[in-house]
């Protein structure tokens, strides 16, 4: 029986490679949430050129975004902004989520100095840990 010095010994045992590991993590997070499909009724080409709804377009294209309220959660963030259009406020939270907000009704955010946080109706669309949609809410448009 052949005895080696305890160094040696590890040196014999088979190491488990972090590389399989490592390579399975992008295919893990990319199957979080799901690509948004067509919204049917929803023009997303007005709504993305409406930013700030200044031209006071995106109040009657919001029926049609509602209606399909279902399609929305567990979106990814990519997904959204492909189909609305960058936030005309984005706010981070805790950890790693976020809201995106979207004006409704022209208002002070249309002025030449873009007031933040304007008062006015909004949609707004919660990101929840995992990037994904987990809450729309539409304030009331008056």
């Amino acid at each position: 029986m052949l005895l080696l010095p305890p160094q040696s010994r590890l040196l014999l045992t088979p190491r488990l490679s972090l590389l399989p590991l490592v390579a399975l993590l992008p295919l893990l997070f990319a199957s979080c949430g799901h690509a948004l499909p067509e919204v049917p009724g929803f023009g997303a080409a007005a709504w993305r050129a409406d930013r700030g709804a200044c031209l006071n377009q995106r109040a009657a294209l919001l029926p049609p975004l509602l209606a399909a309220r279902a399609r929305l959660y567990q979106a990814r963030a990519n997904d959204v902004t492909a189909l609305l259009g960058r936030p005309d406020e984005e706010e981070l939270l805790a950890q790693t989520e976020k809201v995106y907000y979207y004006y409704l009704r022209p208002g002070p955010q249309c002025a030449p100095t873009r007031l933040r946080h304007a008062p006015g109706p909004r949609l707004s669309l919660h990101f929840g840990p995992l990037g994904t949609v987990t809450e729309v809410q539409a304030d009331p448009l008056r």
